[in-house]
């Protein structure tokens, strides 16, 4: 089944997120590589595809995995969260309808 993770960032927190952002981003791409990433992306603060130093609210994850409990222990895992980048994260089943 398909998930939805969204992680929110912590106030402050950009030089962090790229600090863990080569850790996150391998962890990413083994889903990718799995065939089980849909998308994956960051939340800009502002309106621009570059936020500069306004940075991310958080990040947009949906992928496939075998149950809610395993989605939420990746989740939990990533390295925005357990370096302090993520205030939170929130872990949904999602049903793609389209495309």
């Amino acid at each position: 089944m398909l998930y939805v993770i969204l992680g929110q960032d912590r106030p402050g927190s950009l030089e962090n997120r790229m600090a863990a952002r080569p850790e996150h981003l391998l962890r990413i791409e083994a889903l990718r590589d799995a065939g089980r990433l849909v998308l994956a992306g960051p939340l800009p603060a502002v309106d621009s595809p570059d936020p500069g130093p306004a940075g991310f609210t958080g990040s947009l994850i949906v992928a496939e995995f075998p149950s809610l409990a395993e989605a939420e222990a990746w989740a939990h895992a990533d390295p925005y969260l357990t370096t302090g980048v993520f205030s939170q994260v929130r872990v949904h089943p999602f049903k793609r309808v389209l495309p």
